[in-house]
């Protein structure tokens, strides 16, 4: 059987399988069915979507198959994936599920699920609904037309409590008056959430990409599109500027003089507000195999320890529960408090970088100084198969040569792709030109060999 859910979820075109109704309708029913069979009750689903235009009819069909097998569900209609987290924790409910493609363009869907603390779902339970899903679909039962909709008052009134969450306890004592912000809400999930929430902090909200039309959700937009939010905040004079993306589950940052300012560098800010406040705990920061060689060795001048996941939240989460680490996060701009929440909150992480601005009166580019990008190249290489590294002669020489000549002052990456034919070379050091000759050079040999 073909694997459906990957380290995000349940991600696919809109209307085909696995994100067609019957499919859908099945996956709400699984869960529904295993939740009972673990609880021994009737299990309790929160859901929520972005505003892509497919959102409201997999959000339909999961409900009514989750009720089918006789959930409680309800719906709290367009909020962000941390927004269903939260709920999800405080109603209480068994799970939490949003519908939602995250960056992907409009006309791709998926399903995330998670749990009442905020984790993904668990492998297991992943495995028992695809199996469920393709059995489903083996026995080509005739789709129903789905018939529930939403209530609007109680999804507005779940929205509520989201909202009043981050701004009474994450947003607690923190005034934003004086502060000019440019939200880009990536037309996505957090397009009201957001500038409502820092305008009730007192800030001077200018939001952009804010007008939903179902099919706009990411388009030249959001924290995958910066150039955008950085022309904006030059032009009318911000302190700064946040991108969203289209769940908001992570957000990306622009300072005063319209430079870029990602994950890797809000964590160097984060990380030393926490250290000098008695926050940090055990000085370690969690990150990702992706994260710059900038940030550890920044990091490592204020006596902190990078400890580095797989690329993933999921992984960020279990190295930060692992090593009971204060903060972590991924280059993309996925930040987990996890005393707050386990859930990575664009909104969470926005106000903890506001507050660090507020607080020393500081800007944000004088904030990020300490952290100096090392050069790094990226070279993907189609291969035949993946074979260990190791096991090819010429590929494990190249990369201790490799390695020998980077010394400490460089890294590299070697490793597949989880999803692709691809072998993936990345390498940082100190120059620019010897960074890209050695990555091409060992690309070079792996190709020769595998290619």
């Amino acid at each position: 059987m073909k694997k459906l859910f990957g380290t995000d979820g349940m991600r696919g075109e809109a209307g085909r399988f696995p994100l067609d109704e019957a499919a859908v309708r099945e996956a709400g029913r699984s869960l529904a069915r295993h939740l009972s069979e673990r609880l021994g009750r009737a299990p309790r689903v929160v859901t929520g979507r972005d505003t892509r235009e497919s959102g409201g009819w997999i959000e339909a069909a999961f409900l009514e198959g989750a009720r089918a097998a006789g959930a409680t569900a309800e719906s709290a209609g367009v909020i962000t994936t941390p927004g269903v987290a939260y709920l999800a924790r405080v109603l209480p409910a068994d799970a939490g599920v949003v519908v939602s493609a995250s960056h992907n363009p409009y006309h791709d869907n998926g399903i995330k699920i998670f749990s009442p603390d905020g984790r993904k779902l668990d492998d297991e339970t992943e495995r028992l609904i695809e199996a469920d899903i393709h059995a489903a679909r083996a026995a080509a039962h005739a789709p129903q037309p789905s018939s529930q909709e939403e209530d609007a008052r109680a999804a507005a009134a779940l929205r509520a409590r989201y909202l009043d969450y981050l701004a009474a306890e994450v947003g607690a004592g923190l005034n934003l008056a004086g502060l000019r912000v440019v939200l880009d809400c990536a037309n996505g999930a957090a397009h009201e959430l957001a500038p409502a929430l820092l305008s009730r902090l007192g800030a001077d909200v200018i939001a952009i990409n804010d007008a939903p039309d179902g099919r706009n959700i990411n388009r030249d937009c959001g924290s995958l599109h910066i150039e955008g939010l950085q022309g904006r905040v030059l032009e009318v004079g911000a302190h700064l500027g946040v991108a969203f993306d289209g769940d908001a589950d992570r957000s990306l940052y622009v300072d005063a003089r319209g430079q870029y300012v990602d994950g890797d560098a809000t964590l160097w800010v984060l990380a030393k507000w926490m250290q000098d406040r008695g926050e940090l705990a055990g000085d370690r920061v969690v990150a990702t195999v992706m994260s710059n060689l900038g940030l550890e060795l920044a990091l490592r001048s204020r006596g902190i320890e990078l400890l580095r996941a797989n690329v993933g939240d999921k992984y960020v989460l279990e190295g930060l529960l692992r090593t009971g680490a204060s903060v972590g996060g991924e280059q993309s701009g996925h930040i987990i408090f996890p005393r707050t929440s386990l859930a990575g909150d664009g909104m969470i992480t926005a106000l903890g970088l506001l507050r660090v601005v507020k607080a020393t009166g500081l800007p944000l580019h004088e904030l990020t100084e300490g952290f100096t990008r090392y050069p790094q190249k990226l070279v993907n290489v189609p291969v035949r198969e993946k074979l260990p590294f190791g096991e090819v002669p010429e590929i494990a020489r190249a990369e201790r040569e490799t390695r020998a000549r980077l010394g400490e002052r460089g890294r590299l990456l070697l490793r597949y792709s989880g999803t692709e034919p691809l072998a993936r070379v990345m390498i940082e050091g100190a120059d620019q030109t010897e960074v890209e000759r050695l990555a091409e050079g060992l690309a070079a040999v792996i190709r020769d060999a595998l290619g």
